[in-house]
């Protein structure tokens, strides 16, 4: 008994310090991202240097071993966020900044479609003399003619630095892609093709197919609704985006974790009303999020939602939030190391993440509180999930957007329950274009009747005149609201 209490101590101990560091290395990647620090590669050696011997100095004595390496890991934050920075040398696309190159490379992203054009990100690969250049370019184009991923492309840029756009860091934005230099285009044609992964083309084909039968089912906007729900489509809402926005469902056609957990919840207790085991259910889901994750595209911030939703689901199937903490501390430290731009600059990351600890921490503590709410299609779950995401993320959100949605939860529970649904006939009326289309048009009425009662929904409490209502928190309100946040819940858990 003794010695396996003192095991769980010895464990629970390296545990704390492996949290702590890496809370230490978040704060090093953040007070880069905020002060800008940048410095010569030397003095980061010397700097090393200097650290790694106090640490051999020190090691014997606990308490300065672990500020010392708190301290490192701070370092290393920083050290790797300025490593994220393309040299500039002749080597690199941004020494050709402000000057005008005629350029050849490949679409290396799936293009952005937006209504007023076509986002293409360019990885561009020339050689000057003996000189290799490489980098990515941001190329904004018309609606037509239209490229697709790995297609190559000859670009006439004017080659522009990315810079702020008033209170929205733009180059930041651009920066989370890897995207350094801005293509002010005089002229673009497209001269081959089948760049890239075979992979990925075969992922992007796939979905320029399931567009052309979603197009073919249903008319604007509901096609474009289908394809937000299907695989994070974004263009051609038009006045439907801004309704969404105003009712706080902007979610429901983005994809990210908290838009995943939500779904994956609802879908689980629906299993469960069938009789299906929960442990089973949870399995169904996972791999339902695997597949939902690389038919979206699996880029970068579709993985991350994947991961999200999927840790969710495991802290609830385990039933152990604290493990699953460190565990999502280890994917945030992680997903920061790849790309660090994603910790302080991507507020899809940022939501992502709030969301989740919200759904993990916060979901236990309210559902004692909804106990009358019925369970039926989901109701209750949809209520507890959408007031745990909302309440963790609403300090963040009127600090980025400055917009308060107070029609917010009501709208989420009277449309979550029913997007499963909705996301089940639209897959299966788009798979049943292939076998019979007259029973595919059957299907797609029947979707797009549920697809009409939720943007009943969202017109009659977006005409409201109190829906929403413009209020901005300072950074220091922010920091002060999840100070609290973390305490009361830090308290209620240890109470328990």
């Amino acid at each position: 008994m003794l010695e396996g209490h003192l095991i769980n101590k010895i464990i629970n101990s390296k545990s704390k310090t492996f949290a702590v560091l890496c809370f230490c290395f978040l704060i090093g990647v953040s007070v880069a991202s905020l002060c800008v620090l940048r410095f010569d590669f030397f003095y980061w050696l010397f700097c090393c240097f200097v650290f790694l011997s106090l640490l051999i100095v020190v090691w014997k004595n606990a308490w300065w071993r672990f500020v010392v390496l708190c301290l490192l890991f701070v370092l290393i934050g920083i050290f790797r966020y300025q490593l994220a920075f393309p040299v500039v040398g002749n080597d690199s696309l941004v020494a050709y900044n402000d000057t005008e190159q005629l350029l050849t490379g490949y679409v290396v992203a799936e293009p952005d479609i937006r209504m007023d054009g076509i986002r293409y990100i360019v990885w561009v690969f020339v050689r000057e003399g003996a000189q290799a250049v490489s980098g990515r370019v941001y190329l904004k184009s018309e609606l037509y003619p239209r490229y697709r991923y790995g297609d190559v492309l000859e670009m006439n840029c004017r080659l522009k630095t990315p810079e702020p756009i008033e209170d929205f860091r733009y180059d930041m934005y651009l920066a989370k892609f890897g995207v350094f230099s801005i293509c002010q285009s005089k002229g673009v044609k497209k001269i081959g093709e089948g760049n890239g992964t075979v992979f990925l083309r075969g992922i992007f084909g796939v979905k320029e197919i399931v567009a052309e039968k979603i197009n073919k089912l249903w008319h604007e906007p509901y096609a474009s609704f289908m394809a937000g729900l299907l695989y994070g489509y974004r263009g051609g809402l038009g006045r439907l985006n801004d309704l969404f926005a105003i009712t706080g469902v902007t979610h429901i056609v983005a994809i990210s974790g908290y838009n995943i957990t939500i779904i994956s919840s609802i879908l689980i207790a629906f299993f469960v009303h069938l009789s299906v085991p929960r442990k089973r259910a949870f399995w169904f889901v996972v791999v339902g999020i695997t597949v939902f994750v690389l038919f979206a595209g699996a880029s970068a911030s579709v993985v991350r939602a994947g991961v999200m939703g999927v840790l969710v689901l495991f802290a609830r199937h385990i039933g152990r939030a604290s493990r699953v903490g460190n565990v999502m501390l280890f994917t945030a430290v992680f997903m920061t190391f790849y790309n660090p731009f994603v910790f302080i600059w991507d507020a899809g990351f940022q939501l992502s993440f709030l969301s989740t600890l919200g759904l993990v921490y916060l979901t236990p503590l309210i559902e004692p509180y909804v106990k009358r709410v019925p369970e039926v299609l989901g109701i209750r779950e949809s209520l507890v999930s959408t007031l745990s995401a909302t309440l963790v993320t609403l300090p963040l959100i009127l600090y980025q957007f400055g917009r308060l949605s107070l029609v917010a939860v009501v709208v989420n529970v009277l449309i979550l329950w029913i997007l499963p649904f909705i996301m089940f006939l639209g897959f299966a009326a788009v798979m049943t274009t292939f076998l019979f289309l007259p029973m595919a048009t059957v299907i797609s009425w029947i979707a797009w009747v549920l697809m009409k009662y939720i943007v009943v929904i969202v017109t009659f409490f977006a005409s409201l005149p109190f829906a929403a209502i413009n209020i901005r928190f300072p950074l220091w309100l922010v920091v002060l609201c999840y100070v609290g946040m973390v305490y009361l819940v830090h308290k209620k858990i240890n109470s328990i």
